[in-house]
């Protein structure tokens, strides 16, 4: 997964110098290490390339960071951060990540993220974002439309930030010479009505990061209506709406949510090229919870074993055991 706490690490990291090289492990390496990942080598170079702090990628980077590895790219720092799981809400289908006002027994030191202090696994625990004005900032790009820039208006949840979402808004950003687009997104109870289930996955604070971490996108309009308004539209002084293949549902009394740009002759239909949604990825996760499952199992047995022998020696040094 590449999601917002990815972005983040990788903004922190290029604070911290001047050319940021992020170095991307094979699928092998992180079955080795981690269980079946979710996303293929390519999809994952494309969406850690797609993080506007990212200079650099590192294409099948070894697990093990050496210093031969270090010199060879002349780094003066090697970075890397706490990992935020969000396998857990896809599995267990819940939507408590939904209610963002709820109180929380207590904070993590840096502000970003904890966890509930009723949860005592990582599973089942409820990973809560705080989101604040400051943090909002260091992911936007804080640019007004230019002179001459094509403002182009795209809606949507954006859930789980995918490989699908960037290939769409790297078409759109390519369909003008000085594109400034602007992504709406759907509140957390909006997204649930239209997608059902426990979606969307991300609460709206964590999405508003996923996307601004997008070097096609410039500005985020948090909790945008779903139907795309006159009153929109002009605000943002909109030159195109664009959206993708997708099925678009009506609004709740039934009208073209797209009616209005369709009017001006402003609207377009953008095909990426790319058919994934935030449902495939979760089938993905699905599929492969059996191995994720017989993995855990196999290394609890070795660990086990390990102990157990250990165990046996102590005893047999404190003459307990022959």
């Amino acid at each position: 997964m590449v999601h917002y706490g990815h972005s983040n690490q990788l903004r922190q990291a290029r604070a911290m110098g001047d050319y940021l090289i992020a170095g991307v492990h094979t699928d092998e390496e992180i079955s080795r290490h981690k269980g079946p990942p979710v996303f293929t080598q390519e999809e994952r170079y494309k969406m850690v390339q797609a993080i506007k702090w990212v200079d650099e990628i590192v294409r099948a980077a070894p697990y093990v960071t050496t210093l031969e590895t270090l010199d060879k790219y002349n780094c003066d720092f090697c970075v890397h951060g706490n990992d935020i799981t969000l396998t857990g809400r896809m599995l267990l289908m819940t939507k408590a990540h939904h209610n963002v006002r709820r109180p929380l027994s207590h904070l993590c030191l840096n502000g970003c993220v904890t966890q509930d202090a009723r949860g005592s696994s990582p599973y089942t625990g409820v990973s809560q974002f705080l989101q604040t004005s400051q943090k909002i900032m260091q992911f936007a790009s804080g640019k007004e439309p230019a002179p001459g820039d094509t403002i182009i208006y795209v809606a949507g949840a954006f859930d789980l930030f995918h490989i699908g979402h960037i290939d769409f808004l790297e078409k759109v950003h390519s369909l003008a010479e000085k594109p400034y687009v602007i992504v709406g997104l759907h509140f957390d109870q909006e997204v649930n009505h239209y997608k059902r289930k426990n979606y969307p996955i991300m609460n709206i604070h964590e999405r508003t990061l996923g996307v601004l971490a997008c070097r096609y996108v410039s500005e985020v309009v948090i909790g945008a209506p779903y139907s795309v308004t006159s009153n929109l539209l002009d605000h943002f002084k909109v030159d195109l709406v664009c959206h993708g293949k997708t099925d678009v549902l009506p609004d709740k009394d039934g009208s073209d949510p797209y009616g209005e740009p369709k009017r001006r002759g402003i609207f377009r239909t953008v095909d990426s090229g790319n058919n994934l949604t935030t449902d495939d990825i979760v089938q993905r996760i699905i599929k492969n919870r059996l191995e994720y499952e017989a993995r855990n199992q196999k290394k609890e047995a070795k660990e086990l074993a390990v102990l157990e022998a250990q165990q046996r020696r102590e005893r047999i040094i404190e003459g307990k055991e022959n």
